[in-house]
Order: C-alpha cells, then sequence, then structure tokens
C-alpha cells in the first residue's frame, strides 16, 4: 500500500503574534512541522507533501532537510483548497493521510491504528471526546451512531453545539476517492472557504462508512494556536520523555523538572538526575553517573562513575570513567577528558585533552592544550592561546605542576614532571624535572602613606606616617623614596 501523507503548514497563525510562521515554532528546540514530518516517517512505503503559505519560504528554508516535496498555497482559501494543491501527485490507488503542521505530539501508532480502517469501502477519520468542544468542528452522528456529516462551529446550530466530539482534522481515505469530493468541494459556508471536512458528508452520500478512532490523550491531538498552547504542550512533551527515561531505570529527582531537547544514544544504568537539567542533542550516559542540580548537557559522551555537580555545561565533549566535573565548571566542544579527571569550579575547558589523573580543581581556562596525566593545575592559570588573530598550543607533559596565577603563553611546552612557580608567565619551553618561574623581587616600602580622604586631611584626623600631621605624601616623594628593582637572574 503506497501512503501519500499530506501535512498542511500553511496557516498564518495570528494567535501566535508573531512574525514567523506558526509552524516554526518550537517544542523541545524543535519546530512544530519537523515534529509532525518526523512521527510521519514511522509509516513505510511513505511519500511526503508538505503545503506552505504564510511566511513559507522561511519555513521551506529552515526545514529544508526534510525529505519532502513542497508545495505552495498561494492564496489560503482553507483545508479543502490546500490538500487540492497536491492531488496531481496522488493516484487512485493511493491511501491519502492529512496531517497537520501545528499539532506536534500525534503519536505514530495512532496513525497507524487510523490507517487501518481505510478501504476501499471506508474512510477513517480521527476524532477527540472534549469536556468543552469549542472551537472544534463536531461530528454528527445518526441515531445508530454512525457518523452522517462534521458542521464547523461557526455553522452549528445549538443542537449541534452540544455535541462534544469534535473533529480533529485528521483523516485518511483513497486517492480515487478523494479527488472525486475535493471536485465537488463548495466555499457556501460562514467561512467562504473550501472546508476538507465536507468530504465527510459527501462519503456518506456515495455509501462508504465513516470510521472514526480517537488517540489516547487530548494533548496529542491538541493543535497549537497561541504561546499558552505551545507552553502546555512543550511541557506534556517533557513529562513525556521523563516518563521514558524512568522506564529505562533512570532516577529524576523531579520528573516535572527536566528538559530532553534531543535523544540519548547510549543510556547505561543507575543514572542520579536532580532537577533542572537540560539534555540537548545527542548524548550517550553511562553507568552510575550522578548529574547535579541546573546543568546542561549536550551532545556529550559521559563514561561510567562520573559524578557532574552542579551548575556545569558540557558540550561537545566527553568525560572518561570516574571523572568529577564541577560546580559551575564548563566544557566546551572538543574538550576530551581521560579517565578520573577532576575538573572544579569556574574552569573552562576548550578544545584540549586532558590525560587520566590530572587536576584542574579552581578558576582557569584551558584552550588549545594537550594535558599528560597527573598534572596539577593550581588556581587561576591561563593558557594563552589565542593572539588575537591565531591559535597556538600549550603542551603540559605528565607529572607537572603548575601554580596558581600562571599564564602559559602559547605555543609553549612545559616538560614532564616540571614545577611552574606560582604568578609565573611562562613564554618558553621550561625543562623537565626542574622549577620555572618568573617573577620581580618584591619590595616594602616603609614610608608609603595610604591615601585618605580629604575632610580627614583638615581635620588632622590621619593615621600615623613619617610625613608631618595632616599632610599627605606626594607621588613624586613617593616615587623618589622607592628603591630601585633588579630582576632575579
Amino acid at each position: 500500500m503506497s501512503i501519500k501523507t499530506i501535512i498542511l503548514a500553511a496557516g498564518q497563525g495570528t494567535r501566535m503574534r508573531s512574525a514567523r510562521s506558526k509552524v516554526l515554532h518550537e517544542i523541545a528546540n524543535k519546530a512544530l512541522l519537523q515534529h509532525v514530518y518526523e512521527t510521519s516517517q514511522a509509516i513505510d512505503d511513505n511519500r511526503v507533501f508538505i503545503i506552505y503559505g504564510h511566511g513559507g519560504e522561511t519555513v521551506k528554508q529552515t526545514l529544508s532537510q526534510l525529505d519532502a516535496t513542497w508545495i505552495e498555497q498561494r492564496l489560503q482559501l482553507g483545508t479543502g483548497h490546500a490538500v487540492q494543491q497536491a492531488i496531481h501527485h496522488v493516484e487512485d490507488a493511493d491511501t491519502v493521510l492529512v496531517l497537520y503542521g501545528d499539532v506536534p505530539l500525534l503519536k505514530a501508532q495512532t496513525i497507524q491504528t487510523l490507517l487501518k480502517k481505510v478501504s476501499a469501502t471506508s474512510l477513517a477519520l480521527l476524532t477527540v471526546t472534549l469536556d468543552d468542544p469549542t472551537g472544534y468542528g463536531r461530528i454528527v452522528r445518526d441515531k445508530d451512531h454512525a457518523v452522517i456529516k462534521i458542521v464547523e462551529q461557526k455553522d452549528a446550530n445549538e443542537v449541534e453545539l452540544q455535541i462534544n466530539e469534535g473533529n480533529t482534522g485528521i483523516l485518511a481515505c483513497k486517492g480515487k476517492q478523494l479527488k472525486n469530493w475535493l471536485s465537488r468541494l463548495s466555499n457556501n459556508n460562514a467561512q467562504n472557504e473550501y472546508y476538507l471536512t465536507d468530504i465527510i458528508e459527501m462519503a456518506v452520500e456515495d455509501g462508504l462508512t465513516v470510521e472514526t478512532t480517537q488517540a489516547t490523550s487530548v494533548d496529542e491531538v491538541l493543535g497549537v494556536n497561541n504561546r499558552i498552547q505551545l507552553a502546555h504542550l512543550e511541557r506534556v512533551y517533557q513529562l513525556e520523555q521523563a516518563n521514558l527515561l524512568m522506564e529505562k531505570g533512570i532516577t529524576l529527582r523531579d520528573p516535572n523538572r527536566i528538559d530532553v531537547r534531543g535523544n540519548f544514544a547510549e543510556l547505561g544504568q543507575d543514572i542520579d538526575v536532580d532537577v533542572n537539567v537540560i539534555f540537548e542533542g545527542t548524548n550517550r550516559i553511562g553507568s552510575n553517573v550522578k548529574i547535579g542540580p541546573n546543568c546542561v548537557i549536550k551532545n556529550a559522551t559521559i563514561a561510567d562513575e562520573v559524578e557532574i555537580l552542579a551548575n556545569s555545561i558540557i558540550e561537545d565533549a566527553s568525560v572518561g570513567t570516574g571523572s568529577r566535573i564541577g560546580p559551575f565548571a564548563r566544557l566546551r566542544p572538543q574538550a576530551e577528558l581521560a579517565d578520573h579527571v577532576h575538573i572544579g569550579n569556574f574552569v573552562e575547558i576548550k578544545k584540549s585533552k586532558v590525560a587520566s589523573g590530572s587536576k584542574i580543581n579552581h578558576l582557569s581556562y584551558i584552550g588549545d592544550s594537550e594535558i599528560g596525566s597527573k598534572v596539577n593545575i593550581g588556581a587561576g592559570t591561563i593558557t594563552c592561546n589565542y593572539d588575537g588573530v591565531n591559535k597556538f598550543k600549550t603542551i603540559i607533559e605528565d607529572g607537572a605542576f603548575i601554580g596558581s596565577d600562571t599564564q602559559l603563553v602559547a605555543p609553549v611546552t612545559v616538560g614532564k614532571n616540571a614545577t611552574i612557580g606560582a604568578g609565573s608567565t611562562i613564554t618558553k619551553d621550561t625543562p623537565a624535572e626542574q622549577l620555572t618561574l618568573s617573577r620581580t623581587k618584591q619590595t616594602s616600602v616603609p614610608t608609603w602613606q595610604r591615601p585618605v580622604k580629604q575632610a580627614e586631611i583638615v581635620s588632622g584626623n590621619t593615621p600615623h606616617s613619617a610625613t608631618a600631621p595632616g599632610v599627605a605624601q606626594s607621588p613624586a616623594s613617593l616615587q623618589s623614596s622607592l628603591p630601585t628593582c633588579k630582576s632575579e637572574k
């Protein structure tokens, strides 16, 4: 059975109050239309047609990666008119499925159930039972409960408005019949539009049965018309993702406070995730991993036994077994950490390899570097890798100790088991097994006068000094009292 799926995505979506097309608004960082398209891909032998209109070129360009035939609806004259734009691509024997680009949470299983109800003598229709069906077309049935027509709300009478079974607009039927019904559509209604729903009454008149099915929840068939509905469906989607993770054995401290904006290529056992963690892109996470609150994990590979402490960001990076990251750490793209590496608070690693057992625990930036094993990098260390135009590499060999507040001006190599004294600026390669430092001589000035406010000078209330009471030492006199400083050799 060949399937032709027509996705209607031409609506303006004025209630979104946005310059963007409605179908480009996102749930979990993915456009509404892309959600619908990806769901349709679960159908075998399926060709997809997307009907675009308002802001259409932007929609088409933004989602150009979708393997679909794009067809423009230049005039928005209703859903029936929209489907007509693709009808010349439909063969008589095809089964045609009509979906909507602003209904993002429809399940593939629901579509499969709907398609099974299509035959030469039946049309399949997805309906929904609502406590408040306002805005929905009503499913009108006869005394035998058979569907006889759909009435749009603006055309419904008082009795029909009491019906709580609504039309989702999602349907499937044979191509030959659809062509016939579309050719007979009229715009004689309150909206002066060609309603696709009118084909239901035509099918009944032609002796076909309208077979209905319902989704597992109202949210599955809810369309997005405003920001409130968009936010609601975002939370519905995220809770679904949370439940899937917990079914796989993941501990979530609060399922309502997690965002999954991608997928997991691998998930180990006994993963513990605290609140407000965001997963983006494609992640691989090993077993016995603990992720603290407020972390962002994006396109990351996390090995077994890793602990990621609060407020850390890991993006396009890998972390080896038994490592500890954070709190407040950032691993940027191409950061590669081996096993048992410690990255502490306010440490940033970019495009660097850190070998096993090394520690960078405080307030440091490591960029474009190769760090050996069992290296200890002190607080405030910076690899100065960028001269404003080009970037250069820093190499720190195994066992090196880098003192606090050190600047390593690349390109530079620190030798194996070398020690760099705190406060040094290293511009040349340093030998293995030796201490290297660069400092000026420390000086104390006994005659230095701490600056005071003018009011204190006038009142004579000044701290003890070598100068006369009430008189501050001038910069010139201070300079003359400083001893000459010579650089250490």
